[in-house]
């Protein structure tokens, strides 16, 4: 089942436009605001789904009202974020 709120499960999963174009990856989740890495590398992929990776200047805060839907595979954004 869908959901629209993040929680630091959400670590290490892709982030999807509202077409299912492939647009970062969740490096952390911070007092409940995931960060996006635009260009993750393999190491941030393996670092983020163990809980290693941590956000630095090279990620974006994710607002929730941007988010259409979280799923166990991914993140959905809205048409219009």
């Amino acid at each position: 089942m869908a959901r629209k709120h993040i929680t630091d499960d959400d670590e290490g999963k892709k982030v999807v436009d509202s077409a299912g174009q492939e647009i970062g990856m969740i490096t952390e989740v911070r007092s409940g605001t995931a960060y996006v890495n635009a260009d993750p590398g393999l190491a941030d992929t393996i670092r983020s789904k163990l809980g290693w990776n941590k956000a630095d200047e090279n990620d974006y805060p994710l607002e929730e009202k941007s988010i259409d839907s979280v799923t166990d595979d991914e993140v959905r954004l809205l048409d219009d974020f």
